[in-house]
């Protein structure tokens, strides 16, 4: 039986790295993001290399959404393997002066969407014996100083906070799913990859090397947080 992948939140970076290298080891891919061109493009260039991919649209901050959406995935695709969490809201930038909505729909796609897929997902995963949930992390979220001034500076300090909990988050899943065989783990990416919105012309993080990274934590299945920085 084919093995399939969902991308959530895809995109030419680390998602684009992650979508190859599992669709090289034989994986389906289904990518998913808000914009239809987007998966679109990515599924037919992701075909023209001999993977089998295909495109779906969806609003991840909507919990109702996410649901439909892995229903149809497995219609399309079948069972789900893997769910690799890339998805993120880049608005509430600042926590002084955003709405208290910005800071909610950054915690939507982040946190509550993740959830939703996860249990959406989980009764599939629960029969399959290499199943798991995989996270991109940030460097936001470490509990550092220079990072927290870092995140002021960046005006991204809606995303450090959920990346800070999404991080938790995954702790947590890792070992409540461990004995349902079922492996959670994270990427921390620490720099700024290439392709992406971070990249503002002197990024060195390659896409592909992060797909090898991911493709190694999930084939270990031990690690529960890796840090990446190239």
């Amino acid at each position: 039986m084919p093995r399939t992948i969902v991308i959530c939140g895809y995109g030419p970076g680390v998602s684009d790295g992650v979508a190859r290298k599992f669709g090289a080891e034989g994986f389906q891919v289904a990518l998913v993001a808000r914009s239809a061109d987007r998966v679109q493009q990515g599924a037919k260039a992701l075909g023209e290399a001999g993977i089998t991919a295909k495109g779906f649209t969806c609003d991840l901050g909507d919990t109702a959404a996410v649901q439909r959406l892995v229903a149809d995935v497995r219609a399309a695709l079948g069972p789900i393997t893997v769910v690799h969490w890339n998805a993120y809201a880049g608005v509430a930038g600042d926590l002084t002066t955003s709405d208290p909505s910005e800071v909610r729909k950054v915690f939507d796609v982040g946190v509550y969407g993740l959830v939703a897929a996860m249990q959406a997902a989980l009764p599939v995963m629960r029969a399959q014996k290499d199943a798991a949930i995989l996270v991109t992390g940030g460097g936001l979220a470490l509990y550092d100083p220079r990072v927290d001034k870092m995140a002021v500076n960046w005006n991204t300090m809606g995303l450090a906070v959920c990346k800070a909990a999404q991080h938790k988050l995954v702790g947590v899943l890792h070992h409540k799913l461990a004995g349902d065989g079922i492996y959670v783990g994270e990427l921390t990416v620490v720099g700024s990859v290439k392709g992406t919105a971070f990249d503002q012309g002197q990024a060195t993080l390659e896409p592909s090397a992060i797909g090898n990274a991911f493709w190694r934590i999930y084939q270990g299945r031990s690690e529960i947080w890796l840090q990446f920085a190239g």
